[in-house]
């Protein structure tokens, strides 16, 4: 007679797709609204954007009672650093505070892929990705969830400068001073031209991902503040 053992996880992945770009004095997240298990999906209508900051926003896929663990971990250290230094976090300090409180957890990670995003000090838009132990790096653009797998190389394929490989020596060689002159990467792309980019994005995962779907919530930071916007994707 063979034994049966019963396997339970603490974790369980929910899907759903997030995007960030950093523009010049911009910087734009968007997140789709479908939450899922396995092949059932449990709601349409659900947020996975959560402001931190007046200048700063995380978008996080995974499994969303982590996510609302981390959120409201986030909250509670950001609202004693404000009683303490009598003003809101930075973009970058709010997301050096995320790899310390991912990290803190490391041992029994929180099961969240982030990507936050903002305007830093001098008003650039800034974006930092993540993965589920802390370790994270500020770049230009981002993708983590289910459709991630989907949208990097279509963003790669837009925004990236073309391979050194590819390149003359004398020209490899400025490329490499260039880039590392210029590390806080943003994406040369408008507001405009970036939301439409997101849009897009999501509008071909949609069609490949099962649980990327329903709805489109964008959300925009500039020096006006910030701003939502949403479009409909597919529902089935």
């Amino acid at each position: 007679m063979t034994k049966q053992q019963a396997n339970w996880s603490p974790y369980d992945n929910n899907g759903g797709t997030c995007v960030a770009v950093a523009g010049a004095d911009y910087c734009v997240i968007a997140a789709d609204t479908r939450m899922s298990t396995g092949y059932n999906i449990l709601t349409r209508d659900y947020s996975k954007i959560i402001k931190l900051a007046d200048k700063c926003v995380m978008a996080s896929s995974g499994f969303q009672a982590d996510v609302r663990a981390l959120q409201k971990v986030l909250a509670s250290r950001h609202l004693i650093y404000q009683h303490q230094h009598n003003k809101q976090m930075s973009c970058p300090a709010m997301g050096q505070l995320l790899s310390n409180t991912l990290y803190y957890k490391r041992f029994f990670p929180y099961y969240s892929f982030n990507v936050l995003g903002g305007l830093d000090n001098e008003g650039k838009g800034c974006v930092f990705t993540y993965d589920a132990v802390g370790s994270y790096e500020r770049v230009g653009y981002s993708s983590q969830g289910s459709g991630s797998t989907l949208i990097m190389p279509f963003l790669d394929n837009q925004l990236k400068s073309p391979s050194p490989l590819l390149l003359p020596a004398v020209v490899c060689s400025i490329y490499y001073l260039f880039k590392f002159s210029h590390m806080d990467a943003v994406t040369p792309l408008s507001e405009s031209e970036a939301i439409d980019l997101v849009k897009t994005c999501f509008a071909s995962a949609t069609e490949r991902d099962i649980y990327t779907g329903d709805k489109l919530e964008i959300v925009v930071l500039n020096a006006d503040g910030i701003r939502r916007e949403e479009m409909d994707l597919r529902k089935d």
